[in-house]
């Protein structure tokens, strides 16, 4: 099992040094990695699980918040939780993926992405709210392209993405992992399709956990599971988690002490 955490900033603040201090440390205490939260706009109505979001919620751009952290850590490895990917455009995308990958000597390792809940968010980035799946699903499609494209170019024509013979330099140090994030049977059916893991969220029914899971890993092995996990995690919840063939756990502390706890309670390396 391996364990990472979350860094939200609406959560626990855009104080560089204290985003600083908290990749350090969770790196001191043995955590793989650390995945931050994207929502690119806000506004008044717009809710998550039944809460209204206040609209002046700090969310952090998760790319540039990730470079930053890359920056100043030596081995965590870098994720999102999750990248809305149909709001961005995947030429530019890959781009400053590849780059961050890059520059952090291979850490751009747990890439989620997912399709966003709130309609405004979309209409606000100019995309048709209702074709969101279809454009992840291409722009999907096309990060890999252009990551594994040679010297002559590749070429796409889709129904949101078209280009002839471009290349994308640099390209990431080895391919990059795609994990899908959500809380539905498509969601799962995407991960079972085109993504190299799944990190399903929301409050699910085990009958209901486990049948995603199933569509989601279609049989094959050495596929990532990640889950959403308690600071108090118990060795009873631990043993669960890992017979439902969960592959990582991932905490969302409030303190650092809440990192050191959780790290000496597991041992972690």
């Amino acid at each position: 099992m391996k364990f990472a955490v979350t860094y939200s900033t609406p959560g626990q603040g855009m104080d560089p040094e204290r985003l600083v201090e908290f990749a350090q440390h969770a790196e001191a205490c043995g955590f793989e990695g650390l995945y931050v939260p994207e929502h690119v706009a806000l506004y008044r109505g717009a809710s998550l699980g039944g809460f209204e979001l206040p609209t002046t919620l700090e969310y952090a751009d998760p790319l540039d918040l990730l470079m930053y952290v890359a920056a100043s850590t030596e081995r965590l490895l870098l994720g999102t939780a999750v990248l809305l990917l149909p709001y961005h455009h995947p030429v530019t995308l890959a781009k400053r993926l590849a780059t961050i990958d890059v520059l952090s000597k291979g850490r751009m390792r747990l890439l989620t992405v997912g399709l966003g809940s709130l309609p405004g968010e979309a209409r606000a980035v100019g995309v048709d709210f209702a074709t969101r799946g279809r454009r992840t699903d291409e722009a999907i499609d096309v990060l890999r392209l252009l990551w594994s494209g040679g010297p002559e170019g590749v070429s796409y024509s889709g129904e949101f993405f078209t280009f002839e013979n471009v290349t994308s330099y640099p390209h990431p140090i080895a391919p990059l992992p795609i994990h899908i994030g959500g809380s539905s049977r498509a969601a799962a059916r995407r991960a079972a399709l085109r993504g190299d893991g799944y990190f399903p969220g929301g409050a699910l029914p085990p009958t209901e956990r486990a049948a995603q899971w199933e569509l989601a890993r279609s049989g094959r092995d050495n596929f990532e599971y990640t889950r959403w996990a308690s600071t108090d995690l118990t060795p009873e919840a631990l043993t669960s988690y890992e017979r439902q063939g969960v592959t990582r756990l991932v905490i969302n502390p409030q303190s650092l002490d809440d990192l050191t706890h959780f790290a000496h309670h597991l041992n972690l390396p």
